[in-house]
């Protein structure tokens, strides 16, 4: 099957997401970068016990399973069937609410224990998933955006691809909380470590 190639103004929106995903790519490399450079000054990384691993698996399950729909829903654009489409993007939303809830569960949880001002690791910790909880918000605000949209076909006027590009940002989120998930709380309890305050 060969592609067609999409003239400049089509791609654009799409290319435009590329960038801003690559910005935000190296936000969070920054932020990984800050997780291990405090994790190494062990006064002030007085971690009494390494996270739970129930929240964020829970909620690794909850984006994984909004990216598989939200895929779907790609599928069902490219096919030219709309109605399932626009089913599968707010049913990506309603999925992204519940994720912003459980984890709203998870810093009620940590919060009798730990908060961004006692220590070094509690500030991290809320920088790193509040700042990826702040870019579920955009996401779902541009989900919500192309869902109100009239239609997702193939079109000479902007917004080009709005499906396929909300959708990449989508994934790029969830991809994000992999990392997120493996660096804060598996690898911490992988280590065993714990340090008294």
């Amino acid at each position: 099957m060969r592609l067609r190639a999409l003239p400049i103004d089509q791609r654009r929106g799409w290319c435009a997401m590329w960038c801003v995903i690559a910005t935000e790519f190296m936000l969070f490399v920054c932020m990984f970068g800050a997780y291990y450079y405090l994790g190494n000054n062990k006064d002030r990384w007085a971690i009494d016990k390494p996270p739970g691993l129930k929240y964020p698996l829970m909620l690794m399950v909850i984006l994984l399973a909004s990216s598989f729909v939200l895929r779907w829903g790609e599928h069902q654009v490219k096919g030219e069937r709309f109605r399932a489409a626009r089913s599968a993007l707010w049913l990506t939303v309603l999925i992204g609410l519940v994720f912003i809830a459980v984890q709203s569960l998870e810093y009620i949880s940590h919060w009798k224990s730990l908060t961004p001002y006692s220590d070094s690791y509690g500030s991290i910790f809320y920088s790193i998933t509040g700042l990826h909880a702040a870019h579920v918000v955009a996401g779902l605000l541009m989900l919500a955006y192309v869902g109100i949209l009239p239609g997702y076909g193939e079109t000479a006027e902007s917004p080009h691809r709005a499906y396929e590009t909300a959708a990449l940002y989508w994934h790029f989120i969830d991809f994000v909380w992999i990392f997120i998930v493996a660096l804060l709380y598996v690898i911490p309890n992988l280590q065993g470590y714990t340090h008294g305050r």
